[in-house]
């Protein structure tokens, strides 16, 4: 009974207690809401203190005023892009001026000297071994190898000379009085044919210090001989790291200049007699050759045994193009094909052969020269019959050139393998060593030149694609390795340590977001350490006809011999007829000069100008990012136009419109038109995104392969400001008794550091700035003139041999080149005009705020907000602040000094965007918050911009933005007091109570201020993704769909031994050990000699061998891990996954507030969890303020994230891009063919001689003697 009663007390007590709870919910309903008029009214207050603080601070009213007088003209874009056109294609003929002069003169010099004698005691200046004041002793460059023997030749040291740096030259030590030497690492700088050239080219320092002095604003000029040495102006210490693998021969310059366009088909033989080393010199070959091939050259890899295959299967039956990616993806795939059965080169030929032909008759891949490269150890016989069907019988269309690899090779062998090339317009190359096989690799470039030296009359001029000045595009993989192995050693290290630290689940989660953070790519802003630049170059023949060929010809199968040929009498003596190419001569341009002759300051707020080149490549363009964590990425100069202009048409990734590809044709094709297009386009390093119309012009640039591009915005980018033409500046001074424009300069101000304002040739300063004061006061003086644009000088023509029978009178009209007269500076008088008329009608905004108001109302904001920066920047690139209160010492940089690019600033370009939502507006940020980046919210900075518009009536145009940046903590006190205040009920509930939680979100999503200062700076779709989801619902944001076509993945290496192995019989063991002591005294006797291979150094055996070899991860102080550690574990937490950065595209959702009846949107009330929240336009403002009822539980929905995702496709990037071309616009200049070619008889270069008698006859006594 006691125990019933017990039961019906404790049912009571909790009836009462859950009635209890009821109730006082129901209290809490009532008396906890803030309601829709609180939040509106706390939207309307903010909104309008800040405006009005920021009307009074930036003195907007007064910065209106100041441009009352300014002009508004339309902007004509047809003209404006064939004005830049112009001045480019002027300064472009300034380029190639110099480079004509460089190529008559070294013809002349070569034609005259190039058989004299070279002094015992010859020095010249080699750039390796040049002394360096600035030298950071951590970087090396490859020295050659030191022989201490006897008859080793002592050569006398190299020339030095005192290096200063150059601004010119990006600030590095040169000598601009001499040119240097470059000699790759390959290459032996006492070769008879390499230092002759060294020192006949020596009589080019005059010329290139003539054209450096007719023209200041030329950047490298350089000779790059087919011996390989490069002669290069003016004289620097060549730098090098890790390893000197720099060869001019394999530059694009160099390459397209020295032949026409082609298409090669590569056929490897894969049998089973090519293991072991021939294998490894076989790809080693194919390397090689994909090294000389350019955007403009097609190419396939097919290896054959029984059947013939593609290296890459989705390759097959087609050429692809050799851009970065593409030749990548080949070197790659040379790991994976295997040695196997015998080889049907009948089936290898004709599947080429068929391959060109359709090529050849569809006028598709290169359109011009057309080669096979056979790569053998041998051929039954000489198939003459396909060359019959397939070449002869066309006029012998297709070159062949025959790579025979092996030492032991017959002499059946060597005759049938020469034969096929000699027959086919080609060169044979017997190849027995890896050192040896880049040198003789290269023969074929001087064969394929053949027919542009016999025609000598024409030069064709060359322009190449983007590149980055010296870096050779194989360094990026070996940089990342290089990461990758400290970053191994470094958790080696760490985990012998503290096994117990390393393992625990904290540290791996930080080590695991490091990574990540790593992986990403969206930090580069700006092009880091390298330089962007383009080349002009141009072929330079050897003007003589004939000379004595020596050739090895192989007796037997273990003897060559050295025979000189002779064939056509002249002057008594027998010489062979040759076409040979002397080099290549250019220059290097850098973009940053071209950019400087887009005028931005005529194209506008959020315009741009950018070039395309005939493969629809990018050469120039704001969004073009060729850098990840300051490494070059794998294709950044193969990116396409359509894949950095996003039109706005919600496609899915590489599914381009017709409209777009229509669109692209034109503009390849060198077309003038113009066309308005939706766009869309991100900002602040892929955070940010906005959309609208652009409008395009575009046409192109005469006798070159590049269009160039204008895109300016539809509505504020019709018209532009100009200063009335009463206010000239050198007018202006003279009426004002020759006081200087500088008056209006006097401090707290900057200039775009990009632009041209006015450059001086001869002098350096120490900054824009300055260089600007210098000019402003030579246009007060009297006298002046506005200097007229560099035009080219007049230049001799070449006329082919002729020249040489002119006499001395000629070659000394050669020596002393016209000079035209020389222009120590440069203004653009337009943009000095403008940037004046700024600078005086705004020179008042130095003076103190206090002077401008009440003494009180100043103090009362500046005691409200603290330090506070308001700024002022205008249309011409002058950027003006004021700090108040002052201070005269700051350890923060000052604000100009780290947003001093005005138009182009982030600020700017949205502020001028809001002025269409809301005129009145300003646009209010914060640094963004990552987890690379995290924001340090106590030294966060909050910046508001706001547009001025000049109008006339009928036109309006933005002026110039003012704003001004703040404390964030001070912000935050601010949208405290106010949401947290009641209007008429002094008990209502505020953003105070925990039951409620207030955002400040701006346009784009991102937090401005949160009552958790850890979120400000944070994606608010991270921090409530479940309130986020409604308002995209609610169409209050919109997403846009952004793709990264220029991202980089992170692949998986494997990390498999690449080690070729020995697949033949038992019974043939004691031939090899015969050939094995046979390479090894061979490999002995050719250092002996002190052959050039000596000193050959394999860059991609270092740059790709495994971390499991590299000796220097080993600590002697650590342990190594227990035998018995499970092994599971070790590799999970301590081995990283080695990875290769990879071309991918990568895809992401950025938002955008949608103004679109936006109020209709917002007013809605909260219904109770339903629709948790209120969300309110900000007056005046772009925030939105969000107030969150945090007593309902969140929705569990996936995160809004922001990150960028990898697309995934069926097949790799290069694949699916290959199998969905897009056009292209062939070179116009194609020269592939002279009837004279047929004379020449040189076709072939055997293996290296081997010239000591002495260390022959011991290799034979050893292997007989043991066998």
């Amino acid at each position: 009974m006691c125990y019933r009663t017990g039961i019906f007390v404790l049912l009571l007590l909790l009836i009462s207690l859950d009635s209890r709870d009821c109730s006082s919910n129901i209290q809490y309903d009532v008396a906890s809401k803030i309601s829709f008029n609180t939040v509106q009214a706390w939207a309307v207050k903010l909104g309008t203190e800040l405006y009005h603080f920021g009307e009074f601070i930036t003195r907007k009213k007064e910065v209106q005023d100041s441009f009352k007088s300014a002009q508004i003209e339309s902007r004509d874009g047809e003209k404006l892009v064939q004005n830049m056109a112009d001045d480019i294609r002027a300064m472009m003929e300034l380029k190639i001026s110099a480079v004509k002069r460089i190529v008559e003169a070294a013809e002349n010099m070569a034609f005259d000297k190039q058989n004299e004698p070279v002094p015992e005691d010859f020095q010249f200046y080699n750039s390796k071994e040049m002394e360096d004041l600035y030298e950071d002793q951590s970087l090396t460059t490859t020295p050659e190898p030191e022989f201490t023997m006897e008859n080793w030749i002592i050569r006398p040291p190299s020339k030095n000379a005192h290096l200063l740096q150059n601004p010119h030259f990006s600030n590095i030590p040169v000598n601009i009085n001499i040119s240097s030497v470059h000699v790759p690492t390959n290459v032996y700088t006492w070769a008879t044919e390499v230092i002759k050239g060294i020192h006949w080219s020596e009589g080019l320092d005059t010329h290139f210090i003539n054209n450096y002095q007719s023209d200041p604003t030329l950047s490298w000029q350089y000779f790059g001989s087919s011996t390989g040495f490069m002669r290069h102006y003016p004289a620097m210490k060549w730098r090098a790291d890790p390893v000197d693998i720099y060869d001019c021969r394999t530059r694009a310059w160099y390459m397209e200049a020295a032949a026409s366009p082609k298409d090669v088909v590569i056929l490897v033989d894969r049998s089973g007699s090519m293991t072991g080393q021939r294998r490894d010199i076989a790809k080693h070959v194919v390397t090689n050759i994909l090294d000389t091939l350019g955007n403009n050259d097609f190419v396939s890899v097919m290896t054959f045994a029984d059947t013939v295959e593609e290296i890459v299967p989705c390759f097959e039956d087609s050429l692809v193009q050799a851009t970065l990616a593409n030749l990548r993806e080949l070197k790659l795939a040379l790991d994976n094909f295997e040695t196997m059965e015998i080889a049907n080169f009948s089936a290898a030929l004709t599947r080429a052969f068929e391959l060109l032909e359709i090529y050849r008759n569809n006028s598709g891949g290169a359109n011009c020269n057309q080669a096979i490269m056979l790569v053998t150890d041998g051929v039954p016989y000489n198939y003459k019959e396909l060359f019959e069907r397939f070449n002869w019988k066309y006029e012998t269309p297709v070159r062949v050139f025959t790579y025979l690899i092996g030492r032991e090779v017959k002499v059946a062998d060597v005759r049938e393998v020469k034969w096929m090339a000699c027959a086919n317009r080609g060169f044979y190359v017997h190849l027995s060593t890896l050192a040896e096989v880049r040198e003789r690799v290269l023969e074929h470039v001087n064969v394929l030149a053949r027919p542009l030296v016999l025609q000598r009359e024409k030069h064709p001029v060359v322009w190449t694609p983007v590149y980055a000045n010296v870096t050779d595009p194989k360094v990026a993989d070996y940089l990342w390795e290089q990461r990758e192995r400290a970053e191994q050693k470094e958790r080696f290290m760490s985990q012998r340590r503290d096994k117990a630290l390393f393992n625990s689940e904290k540290e791996q989660n930080r080590r695991w977001k490091i990574t990540q953070m790593k992986q990403g790519q969206y930090s580069e802003l700006g092009n880091s350490k390298y330089q962007l630049m383009t080349s002009v170059s141009m072929p330079v023949y050897d003007l003589r006809h004939n000379e004595n060929i020596t050739e090895n010809v192989l007796i037997n199968e273990a003897y060559w011999v050295s025979v000189t040929k002779e064939s056509v009498e002249e002057n008594g003596q027998k010489e062979m007829r040759i076409a040979r190419l002397l080099g290549v001569a250019g220059t290097d341009v850098p973009l940053s000069e071209i950019q400087a002759l887009m005028t931005p300051y005529k194209i506008g707020v959020n315009g741009y100008a950018f070039i395309v080149t005939n493969n629809g490549y990018i050469l120039i363009h704001p969004d073009l990012r060729p850098v990840f964590q300051q490494i070059l990425k794998p294709s950044y100069n193969s990116v396409d136009m359509i894949e950095v202009e996003l039109f706005d048409d919600d496609r899915s990734p590489r599914n381009f419109s017709k409209e777009l590809t229509a669109l692209r044709k034109e503009i390849i094709d060198q077309k003038t038109g113009n066309k308005l297009m939706n766009i869309k386009y991100h900002m602040e390093d892929m955070k940010r995104v906005s959309r609208g119309k652009r409008h395009y012009y575009w046409t192109g640039i005469s006798d070159s392969p590049f269009t160039l591009v204008v895109s300016i915005p539809e509505n504020y980018g019709r018209h532009r400001i100009t200063p009335p033409p009463t206010d000239d500046i050198h007018r202006l001074s003279l009426t004002s008794k020759n006081i200087s424009a500088r008056q209006y300069l006097s401090n707290k101000w900057s200039v775009h550091p990009d632009w041209l304002y006015c450059r001086h040739y001869e002098r350096t300063f120490s900054s824009p700035e300055a260089e600007l004061l210098y000019f402003l006061e030579r246009v007060a003086r009297p006298g002046w003139r506005w200097p007229a644009k560099p035009r080219p000088p007049e230049h001799h023509k070449n006329k082919g041999h002729e020249r040489h029978s002119e006499g001395t009178e000629a070659r000394e009209r050669n020596k002393s080149p016209n000079i035209a007269p020389r222009n120590e500076y440069y203004c653009d008088h337009g943009l000095m005009q403008a940037l004046v008329y700024d600078a005086r009608n705004t020179a008042w905004f130095n003076k103190s705020i206090s002077d401008s108001a009440s003494d009180d109302k100043a103090a009362e904001f500046i005691q409200r907000f603290g330090y506070i920066v308001a700024f002022l920047a205008t249309h011409s690139g002058l950027t003006r602040w004021q700090t108040h209160p002052s201070r005269d010492y700051d350890d923060k940089p000052e604000f100009g000094k780290q947003w001093p690019r005005a138009i182009d600033e982030v600020w700017y370009r949205r502020a001028v965007e809001q002025h269409y939502v809301d005129p009145l507006s300003f646009v209010y940020s914060v640094d963004l918050s990552t987890e690379k980046f995290p924001l340090n919210v106590s030294s966060a900075m909050v910046t508001a911009s706001h547009a001025v518009f000049h109008g006339d009536g009928h036109r309006k145009t933005p002026a110039a933005v003012v704003g001004f940046q703040f404390k964030h903590e001070r912000l935050s006190e601010w949208f405290e007091n106010i949401t947290t205040s009641c209007e008429h009920n002094k008990e209502c509930v505020t953003c105070l109570s925990d039951n409620w939680d207030c955002f400040l979100v701006d346009s784009n999503g991102w937090i401005v201020v949160s009552k958790d200062t850890t979120q400000t700076g944070q994606f608010f779709g991270k921090i409530r993704p479940d309130i986020m989801m409604r308002l995209v619902e609610e169409d209050v944001f919109k997403p846009v769909h952004i793709i990264d076509y220029q991202a980089v993945c992170f692949r998986e290496k494997k990390t498999t031994n690449p080690a070729s192995s020995l697949l033949t019989p038992l019974e043939n063991l004691r031939l090899i050990m015969a050939w094995f002591l046979a390479t090894t005294v061979w490999i002995y006797n050719s250092i002996a000699v002190g052959l050039a291979q000596a000193s050959s150094y394999s860059f991609d055996y270092v740059a790709y061998q495994n971390y499991e070899n590299d000796e220097d991860t080993d600590d002697p102080s650590m342990s190594k891990p227990p035998t018995r550690m499970l092994e599971r574990d070790f590799e999970k937490l301590v081995l990283i996954n080695r990875t290769r950065p990879t071309p991918c595209d990568r895809e992401m959702y950025l938002y955008q507030l949608d103004y679109k009846n936006l109020d209709e949107k917002l007013n809605k009330p909260v219904r109770e969890c339903d629709r948790p929240f209120y969300a309110q336009l900000v007056n005046y403002t772009n925030m939105l303020l969000v107030v969150v009822d945090a007593m309902c539980a969140k929705v569990e929905v996936p995160i809004f994230s922001i990150d960028a995702t990898e697309v995934q496709y069926n097949e790799s990037l290069p694949c699916l891009k290959h199998m969905h071309p897009l056009y292209r616009k062939q070179p116009n200049s194609c020269i592939r063919n002279h009837t004279e070619e047929s004379n020449i008889d040189m076709c072939g270069r055997g293996s290296l001689q081997q010239k000591n008698i002495l260390w022959v006859t011991l290799t034979i006594i050893i292997i007989l003697h043991y066998f």
